[in-house]
C-alpha cells in the first residue's frame, strides 16, 4: 500500500503541474481516510442518515415536480451540457443545481461518461480498451468534469470500468404481479447465441485492473482537490471467465473482485456506486450473502451510492424483480447499511415494465414509497 501511496504522491505532484493553476485553483487540503465504524457500536445506538434518491428524469419541470411530490429530495441529475474535446459546461452544471434547489432537492451526483452501455457506445472507449494516446486524451476530458462537479459543489461522481454492456437473455411475464414484465438472464441461453466478442478481444482480469488502475492513477489526486467522490458501479451481471473474450473485474467471485477494487487506494474519494442488485447476480445466494459485502465495504466507509434493485435467482440464471418481491430481504438490508453509518442517497433501479404507458413513473412511485417507507420504519425503531 506504501508503495501505491508514493506513487499517488507522485502524480498528484505531476498532475497539478500538467492540469495547470485553473483547474486545481482553489481547491482544499488533500482529505484523509475515516476510521472504519467499530464493530462494537450497538446497532439501537446508530442514527438513520440515508435519504431516497433517483437517477432518473433529469432537471426538467416536469421531472422535478414528480420527484418533490414523491418526496424524493435527492437526486443523481445525469450529467451537464459537454463541450466537444473539453469536456462538461460549468454553466450548464451550476443552472441544473439552481434549477432542483427550486424544489428543495439536492443535486448530489452527476455521471460521468464511463458508462455500463458497452465499449462500442461509450463516448471515452480508449480508456478500457486501454489505448494511448487515446486514453489519455479522454482522461484529461475526464479530470476536467470532476473539476466542473466540485465547482458546482456536486460531491458525487457515479462511473462504470466495463468493456461488455450490461447483459441480459430476454423478459419473464409474472401473472402474479399484473403482468409485468421482468429483465432477464441466462447463462446457458447467452452462450447457446454465440456472440461475438467486442472490439476489446481477449481481455484478461489482471489486464481489467492494469486499466482500472491506470485511469484511477490520474483521477483519484483530481477527485481528492476538489473533494469529490468516485463511485463504480460493478458489471452488470459478473459472468464466467472469458465470456465473450472478457473477463470482468468483479467476475467471477464477485465479492473478491470488490475487495480487490477497493483496496487499490486508501482515499475516502475512492469507492463504489453500490448496486445490490448487479452483486447478488454474481451470489448463490444473495439474500445471506449480500450482507457481510455491504458491513465489509460499509466498514471502510467505500459505499458512496446505492441502487436497491432486486432480483429473483442469482448466479448465471436471475429475474430483476419489484424491490418487495425478490430474494433479497430489504429490511434487513437498510439495517446493514444503517450499521455501517451509510448516509447517501438509496435509489430505485431498473424498474421492471408493463405495456401501460405510464408504467416507468408507477413503478418508480411505487419503490420511492417503499424505499420511504423501510427508511421511516426501521429509523423509528
Amino acid at each position: 500500500m506504501n508503495q501505491k501511496m508514493n506513487r499517488r504522491s507522485a502524480l498528484t505532484s505531476a498532475l497539478k503541474g500538467s492540469l495547470g493553476a485553473g483547474l486545481l485553483l482553489g481547491c482544499g487540503e488533500t482529505a484523509t481516510t475515516k476510521e472504519p465504524t467499530s464493530g462494537t457500536d450497538r446497532a439501537a445506538d446508530k442514527p438513520m442518515l440515508m435519504k431516497v434518491g433517483c437517477q432518473h428524469g433529469g432537471t426538467g419541470k416536469e421531472n422535478l415536480e414528480f420527484l418533490a411530490r414523491h418526496g424524493v429530495f435527492n437526486m443523481d441529475a445525469g450529467s451537464p451540457k459537454e463541450i466537444e474535446g473539453l469536456g462538461w459546461d460549468l454553466d450548464d452544471a451550476l443552472k441544473k443545481k439552481e434549477a432542483c434547489e427550486k424544489y428543495g432537492i439536492s443535486l448530489d451526483a452527476y455521471h460521468l461518461p464511463l458508462t455500463s452501455a458497452g465499449i462500442e457506445r461509450v463516448s471515452t472507449p480508449n480508456i478500457m480498451l486501454g489505448k494511448s494516446p487515446q486514453r489519455d486524451r479522454e482522461i484529461e476530458q475526464i479530470q476536467q468534469m470532476i473539476s466542473v462537479a466540485g465547482k458546482a459543489g456536486v460531491k458525487i461522481l457515479n462511473y462504470n470500468t466495463t468493456i461488455l454492456p450490461v447483459l441480459r437473455t430476454g423478459r419473464t411475464v409474472d401473472p402474479g404481479r399484473g403482468n409485468a414484465s421482468y429483465s432477464t438472464w441466462n447463462y446457458e441461453e447467452a452462450i447457446r447465441r454465440n456472440e461475438p466478442k467486442t472490439i476489446a478481444g481477449e481481455v484478461s482480469v489482471d489486464q481489467m485492473f492494469e486499466r482500472i488502475t491506470y485511469l484511477l492513477d490520474r483521477i483519484i489526486p483530481v477527485a481528492e482537490e476538489y473533494k469529490v467522490q468516485l463511485a463504480n458501479h460493478i458489471a452488470d451481471p459478473p459472468t464466467p471467465v472469458g465470456y465473450r473474450g472478457i473477463t470482468r473485474w468483479n467476475s467471477p467471485d464477485v465479492f473478491e473482485g470488490i475487495k480487490r477494487f477497493a483496496q487499490l487506494y486508501d482515499s475516502p474519494y475512492h469507492g463504489f456506486n453500490l448496486c445490490l442488485g448487479s452483486t447478488a447476480e454474481g451470489l448463490k445466494d444473495p439474500r445471506t450473502e449480500i450482507l457481510p459485502i455491504i458491513k465489509w465495504v460499509g466498514d471502510r466507509k467505500q459505499i458512496f451510492n446505492i441502487h436497491l434493485r432486486n432480483i429473483k435467482g442469482g448466479w448465471n440464471n436471475f429475474q430483476e424483480v419489484y424491490p418487495d418481491n425478490g430474494d433479497m430481504d430489504f429490511v434487513q438490508v437498510v439495517k446493514a447499511l444503517r450499521d455501517v453509518g451509510y448516509a447517501g442517497m438509496v435509489m430505485p433501479d431498473h424498474i421492471p415494465h408493463h405495456e401501460d404507458p405510464g408504467s416507468a413513473l408507477q413503478g418508480h412511485a411505487f419503490a420511492f414509497g417503499y424505499i420511504k417507507g423501510l427508511i421511516q420504519a426501521i429509523g423509528s425503531s
